[in-house]
């Protein structure tokens, strides 16, 4: 044990935080726990039909100590002590309004239950007219600031929010000093931060989501802002010009955080970064392999050496900043706005008459309802999976589109709509879910594709998260689409590993990040490879989904 030295990865999720414990020396992983956000659970603070989407700091904080106290826990006596370094990823643009002092407008009074007070999560796209706004703006002014972030200006992000949040809450606009995203609040809180202006902001989020780049100096200028809305005036003086890679440490562990975790003051805390790209690393990303963290979304990571990007701009991507993912080298960001959450949909759709059905049966006693509701919904997706395994591609005639939560790759477009196609009475639910898995492989598809058509090479592709671990059957669906292999990570918790990393670069147990992802890389336990018959295929339906997906969005533009 005296030898060892341990660093916790923390890993803010959509519905979850989960941390682990990992051996540094080797990347072992001792320990971990996951708290599922109780308000979030509850459905608190969310309208799903208008894309209003919001969590409150509390189940952030409540997940921060409950992950921490119990992985320490279970971890080998000794552990604690040996802790070194803890850094964090979280989901993003996911900003939050704050006073001067960095406290969340929500954890103040008056604020405890407004919805624009919390952080607004990545998935809310409430603001896709003040998205459009920036992006014709943008076009007419002398530089186009959206250039480095693919050229399109998203809802998801984080100026869309913020000017959103301003004009629908007076009070809000009124309150707020500043606005910071999830991934530099956390280090905030933990290293005992009293001045939003000390926060050390990520160089990730920054780049990728809120038009900073060294080329500007920072941020747009004040009068960019003013000229898209006269509420954004001094907003941009507020915030920060100078940026950090997540190799920097943020501070070291407050007294108070060290006491409520059961750890010391000596814990270097590192800078914050988005889930995906501290998952890239954790998943040892090469250059030119395209990561992609499967989830409720997708985010796909690729990075490359400085010189070979040069002042290639990548059209209609989520972003391209120098020192993402790996500090040093150039980290490109592209995704789909759901995929996990498409097949959720599904299956809440298909849940709907069981649990309306057997719920108010009066042939049975409650808890029987309850069991049998349960058993139902676990063997949903299985028996799903189990039925739409036996059908060839294309035997369904469905074709569907994947932007049940608009498109983010390529050319984000968050006003499109899932659709269906080729709909006839003998489509069942195993035909649809096939015809979903299809659709989300189909929009992967066209990432790599715009990935390529802009000079950027794709020498394979890594899948990590949830859906990779858990769906054998969506990964085959995928690299037959793809017509490439697929590896999957070993470890099930990528993302957090990937922040063991960096908190293990940052407390200087390595010098660099490359070296502590070669040390504590847990490598690859599976590999899909593709079906050359069904590959073809697909060839064919890939082309019926991109001219469906054509018309859909010319209807969409007209309506």
């Amino acid at each position: 044990m005296a030898d060892n030295k341990y660093v916790i990865g923390l890993d803010y999720g959509t519905d979850s935080v989960r941390a682990v414990i990992v051996n540094a020396n080797n990347g072992d992983e001792v320990a971990s726990a996951v708290h599922y956000y109780q308000r979030w659970k509850a459905g608190q603070f969310c309208d799903p039909p208008t894309n209003l989407f919001r969590q409150h700091p509390l189940d952030y904080i409540e997940g921060l100590e409950h992950t921490i106290k119990a992985a320490l826990a279970k971890a080998p006596a000794g552990v604690g002590q040996a802790i070194k370094g803890i850094a964090i990823d979280t989901t993003g643009s996911t900003p939050v309004a704050v006073d001067q002092q960095g406290t969340p407008l929500a954890l103040t009074p008056g604020f405890e239950d407004n919805p624009h007070a919390m952080f607004i999560l990545w998935k809310d796209h409430t603001g896709i007219q003040e998205a459009a706004e920036i992006n014709t703006l943008a076009r007419k002014w002398a530089i186009d600031y959206t250039k480095y972030e693919g050229g399109i200006y998203s809802s998801e992000w984080f100026w869309a929010k913020i000017l959103r949040t301003l004009r629908v809450d007076e009070k809000v606009r009124s309150a707020a000093y500043s606005w910071v995203e999830h991934c530099d609040w956390i280090p905030f809180l933990l290293t005992g931060g009293e001045n939003v202006a000390d926060m050390k902001r990520s160089r990730c989020a920054a780049g990728h989501k809120a038009l900073w780049h060294e080329n500007f100096d920072g941020l747009p200028p004040n009068d960019f802002f003013v000229a898209l809305d006269p509420l954004l005036d001094g907003v941009r003086d507020r915030l920060f010009d100078t940026t950090y890679t997540s190799d920097i440490p943020a501070g070291k562990l407050s007294q108070e955080w060290a006491d409520r975790l059961g750890l010391n003051t000596d814990v270097v805390v590192g800078v914050g970064a988005f889930d995906a790209h501290m998952g890239a690393v954790g998943g040892e990303v090469e250059p030119f392999y395209l990561s992609k963290v499967m989830g409720t979304s997708t985010c796909d990571m690729l990075v490359a050496p400085m010189e070979d990007v040069g002042d290639k701009l990548v059209r209609g991507i989520c972003g391209q900043v120098d020192g993402s993912v790996i500090p040093g080298m150039m980290g490109l960001e592209a995704g789909q706005s759901a995929f996990g959450d498409v097949y959720a949909w599904f299956k809440k759709v298909l849940a709907w008459p069981i649990e309306e059905m057997i719920g108010k049966s009066e042939l049975i006693d409650d808890e029987l309802k309850d069991k049998l509701i349960a058993e139902a919904l676990d063997r949903l997706i299985p028996a799903l999976t189990a039925e739409a395994e036996k059908l060839d591609p294309g035997a369904s005639g469905v074709i569907a589109l994947d932007w049940l939560n608009g498109r983010r790759t390529p050319d984000a477009n968050q006003a499109l709509k899932g659709a269906m196609m080729g709909l006839n009475l003998g489509s069942d639910a195993p035909r649809i879910f096939r015809a979903l898995v299809e659709a989300t492989c189909f929009g992967a598809r066209q990432i790599v594709e715009r990935f390529q058509s802009e000079g950027i090479p794709i020498k394979g592709v890594i899948g990590l998260g949830g859906v990779a671990k858990k769906s054998p059957f969506i990964m085959q669906v995928m690299a037959n689409v793809l017509n490439r292999p697929i590896k999957i990570a070993r470890s099930e918790q990528t993302c957090a590993l990937g922040a063991a990393m960096f908190a293990a670069t940052a407390a200087g147990i390595y010098d660099n990040v490359s070296a502590a992802m070669q040390a504590m890389g847990a490598g690859f336990d599976a590999e899909y490879l593709p079906d050359p018959g069904q590959a073809a295929q697909y060839d064919k339906i890939y082309t019926e989904y991109q001219q469906f997906g054509a018309a859909v969005e010319k209807l969409t533009h007209h309506v």
